[in-house]
């Protein structure tokens, strides 16, 4: 499933957005626009819709249960 981020900088007025592949790419994503104290405007996902990040994690951790062990 994919994810569009849509962000805002500390210095532009617009609104900026990235996409991930995956849950964990999109939460690996959000955490580093957090740390560079970029605003998260949206989490948007076609299947899901608008998501909360808490909402985000959730699918990340199903998404990890489903996804086949490496050893």
């Amino acid at each position: 499933m994919s994810y569009t981020i849509g962000f805002q900088t500390k210095n532009q007025k617009s609104i900026l957005a990235t996409e991930a592949a995956t849950a964990n790419q999109a939460v690996a994503i959000i955490a580093a626009l957090r740390q560079s104290s970029d605003e998260i405007k949206f989490i948007r996902s076609p299947q899901e819709g608008e998501m909360g990040i808490e909402m985000l994690l959730l699918l990340a951790k199903e998404e990890a249960e489903e996804m086949p062990q490496r050893v």
